[in-house]
């Protein structure tokens, strides 16, 4: 089935039952060369002394107690691959097998318990590397194909304290390699488990007694400071802000700069991730500064390091997208969204044979394309074609609507296009804080302010992109207001068309640029010009650097006379 070559089968099934025996060391270079590239079906893992296929779920027995073969199986092999950091086969078994045993076995029904789990492996000790990560497997399922209880958020929590220990406590590093893609799940779900019960513990009415005492008794689980807390230690273990800074100078990172700790690529990639942890974290309490500081030293291309793991990248720019949107520079916005537009379509087929993660994207899709679309509407820049086209796909009959202002629309869009904001301070009351509509009503409170000062922009714009020059007067009576109110309109175009870079110098976005002399404007279209004119100054200043560098080599390779 798949991709799997049948030619090969008697052969990988004579490996694997030499592995079993403890006739090889189980390294990648012992399995058969044509064979290491091939993805084995979930029925092809081993079972001494052979192999079994998987059995139908309605033969596996009645009793709840029972483990199907193959899952023991699996986890078996999952736990010694790990501990002898077998990278290759750790990844194709996180990646593929416990997605396909999840949806074969367990699609709405948790994993064994970590309990049944150490009585089959026969491990004595309940806090070892491999039951926490077992664990941590255990309770993402559950949030994802369950519903929690509130004992499952404590232990999860609790589990999550004992992981990021066994990380950042020793004074040397850890021995244990985990895949990029597992690293940033764990990062991304504990997150995400913490927004979960941000929103589950603002919904006290919903609570029976039991699990409100459990609340004030555990009132230090799951808090913002803690959370916040665990991913700057993450960061700063490894110096990463430090690794950044060194690559976007194009230098070598060294032991010297990274510590012995960043040197290793578990500390390395937990410590970037954990850079995005805290951009979304940040950007979801609303401190959109904040979460932008988090990732100033981030290159959000395709070459940078987020490459390696294609949810991490989606979900960096959609959030470093949003802050920017939300700090009103809608041409950094644009940017970013673009870009990862632009890549998740060249990309869609690779994510539509995972159901799981093809969900998640398609959402992030839909979101960055509402933005898009209000951003655009503020900062008319020039979109390719294949993005521009998805959004008029989406939104045709919203654009005219947002052009003319229609505040339901900019209500709609924010809406469909904004995380799930969280309060850092949530009581048995939080609605009296906020208000009835919470936290992510304020942001739209915010939000609509600023649409408030700039929804008549738009309009402005349309009417000076038809004139060189045009009396105020004149322009007064075609937006039926009086001459002191559109003089106040051309200063808020000004102002909220100038947006800081991040060298602390000004970039316009105007397309058009104006000024007034007593009563008369007068516009000029100076975007392209001023365009291509940069676009020739860094041409030939790298032309002649190219020359200085050739020329110093031919000095240098000359013979002396």
């Amino acid at each position: 089935p798949g991709s799997f070559k049948l030619s090969y089968y008697n052969e990988y099934k004579s490996y694997l039952s030499m592995s079993w025996s403890g006739n090889t060391d189980f390294s990648r270079n012992q399995v058969p060369k044509q064979m290491q590239h091939v993805q084995v079906p979930m029925m092809f893992y081993p079972v001494h002394p052979g192999m079994i296929p998987m059995m139908p779920v309605e033969q596996q027995g009645t009793n709840p107690g029972d483990i199907p073969e193959p899952v023991v199986n699996f986890i078996k092999w999952l736990q010694h691959y790990i501990s002898l950091n077998e990278i290759y086969h750790v990844e194709n078994m996180y990646e593929d097998g416990f997605y396909k045993l999840s949806d074969y076995y367990f699609k709405d029904k948790p994993w064994p318990s970590p309990e049944a789990v150490q009585e089959i492996l026969e491990e004595k000790d309940e806090h070892s590397i491999f039951m926490i990560l077992y664990r941590e497997l255990y309770f993402r399922h559950i949030y994802a194909r369950c519903k929690p209880t509130i004992e499952h958020r404590f232990e999860s929590y609790h589990n999550y304290c004992d992981l990021f220990s066994y990380i950042l406590a020793p004074d040397q590093p850890v021995s244990i390699e985990l895949p990029n893609k597992w690293l940033w799940d764990i990062i991304d779900e504990f997150v995400y488990q913490f927004q979960s019960f941000q929103q589950f513990k603002s919904k006290s009415g919903k609570m029976n007694e039991e699990e409100k005492i459990m609340l004030r008794d555990e009132d230090d689980v799951w808090k913002v400071t803690a959370v916040l807390n665990i991913l700057i230690q993450l960061t700063e273990k490894c110096n990463i802000n430090l690794q950044l800074q060194a690559i976007e100078a194009g230098e070598v990172v060294t032991e010297e700069l990274a510590g012995e700790f960043g040197m290793r690529p578990i500390y390395r990639m937990t410590g970037y991730f954990s850079l995005i942890g805290l951009l979304r974290l940040y950007c979801l309490l609303g401190d959109y500064h904040m979460a932008l500081s988090c990732v100033q030293h981030i290159q959000f291309k395709d070459k940078d390091m987020m490459s390696l793991v294609p949810a991490c990248q989606i979900t960096a720019n959609y959030y470093a997208g949003f802050a920017n949107f939300m700090i009103r520079k809608y041409a950094n916005t644009i940017y970013l969204y673009q870009h990862i537009l632009g890549y998740i379509q060249r990309t869609k087929h690779f994510f539509q044979n995972r159901s799981f993660q093809a969900e998640d994207i398609n959402k992030k899709n839909d979101q960055m394309l509402a933005l898009l679309a209000i951003a655009s509407t503020f900062c008319p820049l020039r979109l390719d074609e294949s993005v521009n086209q998805q959004v008029k796909e989406k939104y045709s009959d919203k654009l005219n609507r947002l052009q003319h202002g229609d505040m339901t629309v900019y209500d709609d869009l924010f809406f469909s296009g904004c995380p799930k904001f969280l309060s850092p301070i949530v009581s048995e009351n939080s609605s009296s804080l906020f208000g009835s509509s919470g936290p992510r009503g304020l942001q739209l409170q915010v939000f609509k302010s600023e649409v408030d000062q700039q929804r008549l922009i738009p309009t402005l714009r349309s009417y000076l992109k038809l004139y060189t020059t045009i009396p105020i007067s004149k322009l007064a009576k075609f937006l039926d207001m009086d001459e002191n109110q559109v003089r106040c309109c051309l200063m808020a175009f000004k102002h909220k068309k100038e947006v800081a870079k991040g060298d602390g110098g000004e970039q316009t976005t105007l397309d058009i640029d104006f000024y007034v002399d007593k009563n008369m404007i007068h516009i000029s279209d100076t975007k392209v010009a001023r365009h291509y004119g940069d676009y020739y100054v860094q041409q030939i200043i790298k032309l002649r650097e190219s020359n200085r560098q050739i020329l110093s080599r031919v000095m240098a390779a000359a013979p002396p006379q």
